[in-house]
């Protein structure tokens, strides 16, 4: 499974509440509906408990996130920044023609 290059914001994203399952799925490999069947099977049996669970999971997903971030994601974006070259500052026009 390839990932991308760059890691999308989960919460902003459409398709997903909060990318919750959607980042377990990229952290530990697999498919993020196994995930989303775990979360909504015991969903019709306890739901206040399967909510509370769900958003736990998220800030422990978004601790881990913060604490400790993908070097795989990280290393393209420190590449791009060392292969530009610095910029020069350029001789503005009128301290030409002032000299």
């Amino acid at each position: 499974m390839s990932t991308p290059a760059t890691q999308t914001n989960l919460l902003f994203r459409n398709d997903t509440l909060f990318g919750v399952c959607e980042a377990l799925g990229e952290d530990f490999g697999i498919s993020p509906t196994w995930f989303r069947i775990a979360f909504a099977a015991p969903l019709l049996v306890n739901p206040m408990a399967v909510v509370a669970a769900y958003f736990a999971t998220g800030a422990l997903v978004l601790a881990t996130r913060v604490i400790f971030p993908n070097p795989r994601l990280l290393a393209p974006r420190q590449a791009d920044a060392e292969a530009r070259p610095a910029e020069a500052p350029a001789e503005s026009p009128e301290m030409a023609i002032a000299a």
